[in-house]
């Protein structure tokens, strides 16, 4: 009982009782409205013929008289499935016909019956059964009565017969609807719990665990796809806090102890042009800590899809032509060749200000990387459209990043053994990661030239949505 009690406390299993109870409501009124609506047809039917009959005796009777008359009610009455015609004097009296006796009080009336009455039949075994008719029963000039009449039994039985496949049909809809509603309910139920029993495990901690989608498409399914969706964001945000946490601890220890150490020479130092050169250390070290501290909340705000509002169609063209050209110099003062080759007339959706950031960090990283021992390099800057979407590239000529490494480079303050010399924090590729999932876009990193062992190069591609 508290199981079947459970099962009510169901939405689904709630809306499916509704259902069922609307369901034998309008199955119920169908049931009652076709067997009115058969009775009443049959009645006319009744009626119709009971009216020839009457309209053909009463021709008849004008035609030939009493004589013509009784031959027309004898020959009529001697018919297979015939009416019920009865002769009977004024006072009621049965004289002729084919009716042993009919209900009292019958014949007093004119006109038709209000409602059906009871006859016997001379067949009838000791006058015991009794059936049922309508009549009309009219008067003759000389004042006898005559009475034609339907017997009811087939529309009886036909009504009966009707009610009977409707009610039977009900019966087995509403077996079907209780069985339906049982395993809906009881399907539901399974698919709740084992719902519960994962955002358990989920509240426990388990940031893995994902709600169980069935497969089939349903409301339930979609709720979980989406709730999974977001299970897996929380996961990936709680995993990069974890992973920012612990690289804080470890990469920021180091240079915010020689801040402090440098901080404690100034002041156990007299001379000042030391001083001043401590001074001016400690300015550098705390300048390279607020541009850490700043990519990490940019990074963290795309994360979050705090600027997503911020999106507008962006002349991504433009964009990359003025980066090209900002950077030349730069390149040229490394002693590298920064080309370019544009698409004219290309926009995406998205934000201007993330965009030329994301561009500046992959052009800063691959003047930063790319030159060689002798200081002479490379770099190809592409913007095209692909079948994928719009491709920007940025290629490079210097060591490259082994494809096992590839994904750890994209986590924050990662950087290989052969770049922890050059200057840096290890934030620039996960910027550019978080700016193209904030966009709908991918990043991918291949080997600028595969065959070239020693220095394969790195080319980063921006793939970003067709509009």
């Amino acid at each position: 009982m508290n199981r079947f009690w459970f099962l009510f406390k169901s939405t689904a299993v709630r809306l499916s009782a509704l259902y069922i109870l609307l369901f034998a409501i309008c199955a119920a009124t169908l049931v009652f409205y076709v067997t009115a609506m058969s009775e009443r047809l049959l009645t006319n039917q009744i009626r119709e013929a009971v009216q020839q009959e009457v309209d053909q005796v009463q021709r008849a009777y004008d035609a030939g008289g009493m004589n013509l008359l009784l031959r027309t009610m004898e020959r009529r009455a001697r018919q297979p499935g015939a009416n019920l015609y009865i002769i009977a004097g004024p006072s009621g009296d049965i004289l002729a016909g084919n009716v042993a006796s009919v209900q009292p009080g019958v014949l007093d009336e004119e006109g038709w019956t209000s409602l059906p009455f009871m006859y016997q039949r001379y067949a009838d075994s000791g006058l015991s059964r009794r059936h049922m008719a309508v009549a009309n029963i009219f008067v003759l000039d000389n004042g006898l009565r005559l009475l034609i009449g339907r017997d009811l039994g087939e529309p009886e039985a036909f009504r009966g017969l009707v009610r009977q496949a409707l009610m039977i049909a009900l019966a087995i809809m509403g077996l079907g609807a209780i069985i339906i509603w049982f395993g809906i309910g009881r399907n539901a139920l399974k698919r709740i719990d084992r719902m519960s029993d994962a955002s358990k495990k989920i509240m426990a901690g388990d940031l893995s665990q994902r709600l169980p989608v069935g497969g089939s498409g349903d409301e339930f399914d979609r709720l979980s796809v989406s709730l999974n969706t977001m299970l897996g964001r929380i996961e990936k945000l709680n995993e990069g806090l974890r992973q920012v946490s612990d690289n804080i601890a470890h990469d920021l220890k180091t240079p915010l102890t020689r801040l402090r150490n440098k901080a404690t020479d100034a002041l156990d130092t007299a001379d000042a042009e030391v001083r001043r050169t401590a001074l001016e250390g400690i300015i550098s070290e705390s300048d390279q800590l607020i541009r850490t501290f700043n990519a990490l909340l940019m990074i963290s705000r795309v994360e979050a899809g705090s600027v997503a509002a911020e999106m507008s169609p962006v002349d991504l063209t433009a964009i990359v032509a003025d980066s090209a050209e900002l950077y030349e110099p730069v390149a040229d003062d490394a002693g590298l060749a920064l080309t370019s080759s544009i698409e004219p007339d290309i926009e995406v959706q998205g934000n201007r200000e993330l965009i030329g950031q994301a561009i500046f960090n992959l052009i800063d990283n691959a003047i930063k990387y790319s030159s060689d021992a002798e200081g002479h390099g490379d770099i190809a800057l592409k913007l095209l459209r692909r079948a994928d979407g719009i491709c920007l590239s940025i290629a490079d000529r210097g060591l490259g990043v082994p494809a096992e490494k590839r994904e750890d480079v994209l986590k924050r303050f990662v950087r290989l053994d052969e770049s922890r010399s050059k200057p840096g924090t290890g934030l620039g590729l996960s910027l550019v990661e978080a700016v193209m999932e904030l966009h709908g876009g991918k990043l991918e990193l291949s080997d600028t030239d595969a065959q070239h062992q020693e220095k394969r190069g790195l080319t980063v591609s921006m793939i970003f949505p067709v509009k």
